[in-house]
């Protein structure tokens, strides 16, 4: 076997801060420090797709095109390089061929050189269009194979997967070790076979989160692996990646030697960790829940999301259960390999089969798509029983799943007309219709906020000097004095405290016509900038007459599958029990809501688009 140097891509500003920061760093953060990434001699730069696209949009308060046509107006020397989740673009969900098509040749036309393509069940079929479109738009396409550890997830079905990626035209194959599963020796076997098969380029990806990824470099770099992916040490270990530094330095003695200067990578980290000073982001740590990859082999993207859902739904003590329900949900769902959108899809189930004490007592409509195929061919069956009781008699896809999906670009286009300037903003309302919107009203409004947004108001109490015990008992101190109103302004986020009055009720809680025991509380609103009004509104009394239909957890409440769509349910409307009566947007689901019995509605008490806490009334449904 010949000796090769080992080139290296790096992550930082992509998949490492999505692991480690949850995908928050701006790009104003990244802007004053890609001079010296593009002079650090990397074979490419991993800065676009995964989830920096929603972020931008949803959280941050940016366009993420503009962002990748600034990265790309900063760099001239090394290739810019993205993540695409095959079928599903950068969503969760599968789209049209024809805006698959449309995204990746706008990706290319802004800025990117490389996609790796890859398709969270191993399915080929899912990756037959997008590495089309990147090949006519000229781009260099590497094909990914979700690496795992399953019954069925055999060498014989990596083999059998990059063989049919390399016949459709792959210029390169990655190894995509989300979950940092694969041990050193696995390494060196895979990598030595694909490279004596099928003879092309491989690259290895992998989290250092169980700790064996540098090891396993190691041991690649000795099979003949062509490239390995690592991050600036600020921005490594844990969830994320191996640190540069530390891969450089091992390899620098050898055959293998990556020719990267360590006095100039060590000049890149100094800015990244005065950035995570800065912006007060922890470093990678390896925790005992994430040596228990190897029993639950969740990836370390998905390890910190898990933490954020879980604080968000005041739920953190009950990582572990969720930890120990992961691979139950896994193996009943076929044992899909956890990477975005499928990880989303067996996490959240997970999340809420601990969260509702009764599993599968609520499914997402994304878990019922994948039992009806919509995701693809699992890769083992899954339950039959748990899929007679999700979909019934229902039988599942069994061709491509974007055949089922008409065009949606034309449809789009109508839709957003109003607002889009450009054939990007049509695309970033067709992937995220609900986010998109929002972000291009508020553009058009001059609001867009650079300040971090948040879908429900637990961190808005955060950000504000004013914590909740304070906040009550101001509005206990108000309920006790002639004033009827209180205005608060701290840290960017107004609060209003207004004082009830007998007979009257909170906004967005109950019908007017219902009649309350008592008079109502004060009411405090939450109103930050560029954000629409959120309300702390107190529960209902129960009355005879209603059931009230409640959030299961902390999220957005829709009315509708889009801004355009019909509502699900309006006043007066009869309703049956399963009926879907809202959605409820939550860690990266679109979580539908059925009604648990007949009735008809007497009141919807949520705006569309606002921000609900678990528990909070959504609906009140006259018996």
């Amino acid at each position: 076997m010949a000796v090769k140097p080992v080139k290296i891509t790096d992550t930082t500003l992509r998949d490492a801060h999505q692991s480690l920061w949850a995908t928050r760093m701006r790009t104003e953060d990244m802007l004053p420090v890609l001079q010296d990434l593009d002079d650090a001699g990397y074979h490419s730069l991993e800065v676009w797709g995964g989830a920096t696209f929603d972020v931008c949009l949803r959280f941050l308060g940016e366009d993420p095109w503009e962002r990748l046509r600034l990265i790309k107006a900063h760099v001239h020397k090394t290739p810019l390089q993205m993540l695409l989740r095959g079928q599903s673009l950068v969503g969760y969900q599968h789209y049209a061929d024809d805006v698959v098509r449309e995204f990746v040749s706008l990706s290319v036309r802004n800025g990117i050189d490389i996609l790796r393509i890859f398709d969270a069940l191993n399915d080929v079929r899912n990756m037959i269009v997008p590495m089309q479109a990147a090949k006519e738009a000229g781009a260099h396409v590497q094909a990914a194979i979700s690496f795992t550890i399953s019954p069925v997830h055999t060498t014989q079905h990596y083999l059998e997967t990059a063989r049919a990626l390399v016949n459709l035209g792959a210029d390169s194959l990655c190894i995509k070790d989300m979950a940092g599963l694969l041990t050193p020796y696995k390494a060196f076997e895979l990598v030595s076979l694909l490279k004596e098969e099928l003879g092309v380029m491989v690259q290895l990806h992998s989290h250092y989160i169980g700790g064996m990824a540098v090891g396993a470099y190691l041991k690649a770099a000795e099979a003949g692996v062509d490239v390995i992916d690592t991050a600036s040490v600020p921005l490594a270990f844990g969830a994320s990646q191996p640190p540069v530094e530390t891969v450089v330095r091992a390899l620098q003695d050898s055959d293998y030697a990556t020719g990267l200067d360590l006095h100039h990578l060590f000049k890149i980290a100094k800015y990244f960790e005065s950035l995570r000073k800065a912006r007060g982001f922890e470093r990678g740590l390896t925790r005992i829940s994430d040596m228990r990859v190897f029993e639950h082999q969740v990836p370390g993207g998905m390890i910190t999301n898990l933490i954020s859902q879980l604080e968000e739904q005041k739920a953190l003590e009950r990582i572990h259960e969720v930890l120990e329900e992961i691979p139950r949900v896994r193996r009943e769902l076929g044992y899909p390999p956890l990477v975005t959108p499928t990880s989303q899809i067996v996490g959240t189930q997970a999340v809420l089969n601990v969260l509702s004490g009764e599993r599968y007592k609520l499914v997402p409509g994304e878990v019922k798509a994948y039992f009806r195929g919509y995701y693809g061919r699992p890769p083992a069956p899954v339950d039959p029983e748990l899929q007679k009781k999700i979909i019934g008699e229902e039988r599942p896809l069994t061709g491509r799943p974007a055949d089922q999906l008409a065009p949606g670009l034309e449809k789009a286009e109508k839709e957003i007309a109003d607002l889009a300037r450009s054939r990007e903003d049509v695309l970033s309302y067709t992937l995220f219709p609900q986010v998109a919107r929002k972000f291009l009203e508020e553009r058009a409004r001059g609001r867009v906020d650079k300040k971090e947004r948040s879908q429900g108001t637990g961190a808005l109490w955060e950000d504000s000097k004013l914590n909740l015990k304070e906040i009550k008992e101001l509005v206990r101190l108000l309920d006790e004095t002639d004033i009827s109103e209180l205005n608060l302004e701290s840290e960017g986020v107004k609060i209003s405290i207004k004082k009830g009055t007998p007979g009257s009720l909170a906004t967005a809680a109950v019908p007017a016509s219902v009649p309350l025991a008592a008079p109502a509380p004060p009411t405090v609103h939450i109103a930050p900038t560029a954000a629409p009004e959120l309300v702390q509104a107190p529960m209902p009394v129960a009355v005879k007459d209603y059931e009230y239909i409640t959030s299961p957890m902390v999220g957005t409440f829709y009315n509708a599958s889009s801004p355009d769509s019909q509502p699900f349910v309006e006043v007066g409307q009869m309703v049956k029990k399963g009926q879907t009566v809202c959605i409820i947007e939550a860690m990266k689901l679109m979580n539908e809501i059925e009604a648990e019995q007949e009735g008809k509605v007497a009141e919807v008490l949520v705006q569309n688009g606002q921000p609900v806490e678990f528990g909070q009334p959504l609906l009140a449904i006259e018996k």
